[in-house]
């Protein structure tokens, strides 16, 4: 008998920042489970492309979302389609890698139009239905940053504590209204983005020796925490961020002799 506790068939979904990554790993993992899913980006080329090799019920819309007009285009146009959101899932986000006294205001603006500005108006877009329909579900993307900031991207990881707040606030506003906001940090995700940085050996071997599964992550790995927060089967949660991270925020590995020492 099938079990539909983490079903997504028939939802449609939103995957902003869907053109690549995570964010176009988790948007294959909800096309092959049924969904009508609609990825964002800037490129609406990339985006049809991608679409096409995704397969299923798959759409692309072009939308930046550091306008707010694409924003809105972008929502309209869906529920004009498809009549709804069920699930929004805001992924895109950039990065600037530099000493916090080299951070120009125009890195500041890119990196917090788009990761937390642009994540906040997708989702009051998306939630203004949603909250009017009474149900429905948010994914906002976090970091390890999210917790604690690594050096030289500081920008970028007071977007993702953001990201972190912004998720917890609207679950208090919004659950009363039947809906559901939720967040996903990854650990240390091997991407197109990231190949360069972990093509490094000393920051790949501190990664692994600090990772309890002694691995980098790939996007598919957090399709499954997507889909279980999107299902059923997360009824009951709101208001979380679940760290899919190998076990790097468990602890820290330190080089404590084999057995423990003296």
């Amino acid at each position: 008998m099938e079990d539909s506790l983490f079903s997504v068939e028939g939802q449609v979904v939103v995957v902003s920042g869907g053109s690549r990554g995570i964010g176009r790993a988790i948007a294959r993992g909800f096309a092959e489970r049924g969904a009508k899913v609609v990825i964002t980006g800037r490129d609406i080329d990339t985006l049809i492309q991608v679409a096409q090799e995704t397969g299923g019920d798959t759409t692309g819309i072009a939308c930046d979302v550091a306008k707010s007009s694409d924003i809105e285009s972008l929502v309209a146009q869906v529920i004009k389609t498809f009549g709804r959101i069920d699930t929004l899932v805001n992924v895109a986000g950039v990065n600037r890698r530099k000493p916090a006294l080299d951070v120009t205001e125009g890195d500041y603006d890119f990196i917090l139009d788009i990761n937390l500005k642009g994540a906040f108006l997708l989702s009051q877009a998306a939630g203004r239905h949603m909250v009017e329909r009474g149900a429905g579900c948010q994914i906002n993307i976090a970091s390890l940053n999210t917790d604690r900031p690594l050096r030289d991207v500081l920008p970028y990881a007071m977007s993702k504590a953001g990201i972190a707040h912004m998720t917890r606030g609207l679950a208090l506003e919004w659950g009363p209204s039947g809906v559901r906001v939720n967040g996903i940090a990854p650990g240390f995700v091997l991407t197109d983005l990231t190949q360069k940085l972990w093509s490094d050996e000393t920051m790949l071997a501190w990664g692994k020796v600090n990772t309890p599964q002694e691995r980098l992550g790939v996007p598919d790995d957090m399709v499954g925490a997507a889909i279980f927060l999107a299902s059923p089967a997360s009824a009951f949660m709101t208001g979380q961020t679940i760290y899919v991270d190998g076990g790097f925020t468990a602890g820290s590995a330190w080089p404590i002799p084999d057995g423990g020492g003296q």
